[in-house]
């Protein structure tokens, strides 16, 4: 069974930093994608970033470029989503989701499996 367990959310002020982790298990193949998404209230969910499972290829929305980085540690089968300079506009639930086809992109129609969720607030 893929399982994708996200942590690492919380309050925080604005400016301020969280890093996000999201552990992936269970999936067969060496060779995926995965995304970190967020869905605020009464908003569409919206991909933020993507990465290969080998830390290779990169993507970001514009809305966080320069601020949020994604990396991974596949010693750990772990993907990370460091975030700065937060700003309340960044308030929502963030996911994690795999990627099978490696598409690389950022929307959540792509992708196959999903984590939970972990809420992040930043306070103005």
């Amino acid at each position: 069974e893929v399982q994708l367990v996200e942590s690492g959310g919380g309050l925080v002020q604005a400016g301020g930093s969280l890093r996000l982790s999201c552990a992936v298990s269970g999936f067969p193949f060496l060779d995926y994608a995965i995304g970190w998404f967020r869905q605020a209230p009464g908003k569409d969910r919206e991909g933020i970033s993507s990465i290969s499972s080998i830390g290779d290829r990169t993507t970001y929305a514009d809305s966080v470029k320069g601020r949020f980085t994604i990396s991974s540690d596949n010693a750990k089968n772990t993907v990370y989503l460091q975030m700065n300079s937060l700003k309340p506009e960044d308030t929502a639930v963030y996911y994690c989701a795999l990627d099978r086809h490696r598409y690389y992109g950022l929307v959540p129609a792509d992708y196959d499996y999903w984590g939970q969720g972990t809420q992040v607030t930043v306070s103005s």
